[in-house]
């Protein structure tokens, strides 16, 4: 969904020509959001057009039909998809990056929990102050959009071409969409931006969506791009009636002003916050790799790709297909073995203790020093009161004291067979943790 408000966004930025907005007045009195005071003390003070800023892109799980039913009675609804935006219009550049829906993080009065829950919490203002502290950088400038917005967006531009890599049935996401290229209209397009289980047999869902999210992006953003005056004006007039945010049409034309002529084909960078998956009590959590997403933001705050090779095209449809690439590895001297490559270092990470996150955690920690995790999820049982860490005859106590360090102190064990390893180190988080 937030696909539909990237691309209009980008176009607008890009420049698509003054007769698209002769209308401004109009444009402005169309925008429906109610902008209060909660989500204005959060928001960042404005810099000039000219210089870079950050702006929150959301898609919201919400539809007319959605809000008219009791099922959904009362609700705030949930971030569908969420993209921080890095807008340097002197430099003519747009850093994209998509926040993992799942990504376990602490959300102000409320505790830890998955990102995508601080909407429905406390509605946008606290989604912006969620991810702002996340990632540590100011946003200026917020903007979501809804179910019926994006598929306003793509019936208006008359459907968009795509090439379906695998055929979708998930009743949860809408219904049906068959493999191959083909013109989806709004209501296809919507289900395969939405789809999660049907890829339930090959991986998780949910990074399969947002790789069909970018796919649908770049082909809303190519197909606005490349369209007449007047479609131009009837998609980005459809879309005002669907869009909430703090800005008007004119604070994003001064923008567009400024960054016309924008290289498309090399001024926007797209990337995913990185994470590590587990499987805890039945319940996917995506914990953030903070070394890595620290490292990242770092890049994009100055202006610099997130990732080595997060550069990618808008012209061949990948305008958000970023990838996160590339290993944090660590080298460790470990106390009388010397150097040792630690990616060869096998450890499997198991949550002992039933709070929530902490095996993801602890797997972070060891991830970004360069050990190879290479299982995350539940123990056995939850009545670990201490956090352990077993070794194989075939690893070494020396090794096991390491992690055990790492991760701020662990009970050492040998295994005599009492524990099942799938591989030559196993830490049990325990409640101590």
């Amino acid at each position: 969904m937030v696909g539909a408000l990237i691309a209009v966004f980008a176009a607008l930025v890009i420049g698509v020509g003054a007769a698209a907005f002769a209308y401004v007045g109009v444009l402005n009195g169309k925008l429906t959001g109610d902008i209060g005071a909660d989500l204005k003390g959060v928001l960042a003070d404005a810099k000039a057009p000219t210089e870079p800023f950050y702006v929150l892109l959301m898609g919201v799980d919400k539809s007319q039909a959605r809000a008219e039913s009791a099922e959904y009675e009362g609700d705030n609804f949930r971030s569908d998809s969420m993209i921080l935006a890095r807008v340097d219009p002197g430099g003519k550049q747009m850093t994209l990056i998509s926040i993992v829906r799942d990504t376990y993080v602490n959300i102000d009065g409320y505790g830890k929990n998955k990102i995508n829950a601080a909407h429905a919490l406390g509605g946008p203002a606290l989604t912006v102050k969620t991810v702002s502290e996340f990632a540590g950088v100011p946003i200026s400038h917020y903007a979501e959009i809804d179910f019926d917005g994006f598929k306003a967006a793509v019936d208006a531009l008359g459907g968009i071409d795509v090439n379906v890599p695998m055929e979708i049935d998930d009743a949860d996401a809408g219904g049906y969409v068959p493999a191959g290229p083909q013109t989806l209209n709004g209501d296809q397009a919507l289900i395969l931006c939405r789809a999660r289980h049907a890829y339930d047999e090959i991986g998780a869902g949910d990074f399969y969506r947002a790789a069909n999210q970018r796919m649908v992006m770049g082909a809303i953003a190519n197909k606005l791009l490349s369209a007449d005056v007047a479609t131009i004006t009837s998609t980005v007039t459809s879309l005002c009636d669907y869009i909430d945010t703090d800005m008007s049409v004119t604070d994003i034309i001064s923008v567009a002003s400024a960054m016309r002529g924008m290289d498309t084909a090399s001024g926007i960078y797209s990337s995913m916050n990185p994470t590590i998956s587990t499987y805890e009590d039945g319940v996917w959590y995506e914990y953030s790799n903070n070394e890595a997403w620290k490292a990242m933001m770092k890049r994009v705050d100055a202006g610099e790709p997130p990732t080595a090779d997060a550069q990618d095209s808008a012209n061949d449809g990948g305008v958000l297909d970023g990838s996160i690439s590339g290993e944090y590895v660590a080298q460790s001297v470990l106390s009388g073995e010397g150097v040792q490559d630690l990616s060869s270092v096998m450890v499997e990470v198991r949550n002992g203790s039933g709070m929530a996150g902490v095996a993801a955690e602890a797997s972070s920690i060891l991830t970004n020093e360069g050990y190879n995790v290479t299982v995350v999820g539940d123990a056995e049982s939850y009545d670990y009161t201490q956090t352990i860490v077993v070794y194989n005859p075939d690893g070494n106590a020396t090794t096991a004291q390491a992690i055990a360090q790492s991760i701020g102190g662990a009970q050492v064990i040998a295994n005599d067979g009492i524990y099942s390893v799938d591989g030559t180190y196993l830490v049990v988080v325990g409640s101590d943790y």
